[in-house]
């Protein structure tokens, strides 16, 4: 059993949606999450941005593409994969993305 984990940020650009020669679809997009916390240290307010590429299948890939759009605020929950590939230069290159089991607006 794979370990969900939920996000809740802003788009951060349009979502992408492509088909597979088999008419799978598949979307990506990006989500910035915010966190603001005061800092015990300088007495003041302390922020950092995170940011997380998501992808999406089936049904749910084709509702984002047509749903959602660049700064939208989303809740998206799903599962961590670790995607790896050769880049042009022959170097290994991965990335972790969150691979949507559903995603909304917040």
């Amino acid at each position: 059993m794979a370990t969900t984990t939920t996000i809740e940020g802003n788009l951060t650009r349009e979502p992408e949606i492509r088909y597979s020669t088999t008419g799978l679809a598949t979307t990506t997009l990006g989500v910035a999450v915010n966190r603001r916390w005061k800092s015990q240290a300088s007495d003041g307010w302390e922020e950092e941005t995170s940011f997380f590429d998501v992808v999406c299948f089936k049904e749910l890939a084709e509702n984002v593409a047509l749903t959602c759009t660049k700064g939208m605020r989303v809740i998206v929950t799903g599962r961590l994969t670790l995607r790896q590939w050769a880049d042009d230069e022959g170097g290994k290159r991965s990335k972790v993305e969150i691979v949507a089991q559903d995603l909304g607006p917040s």
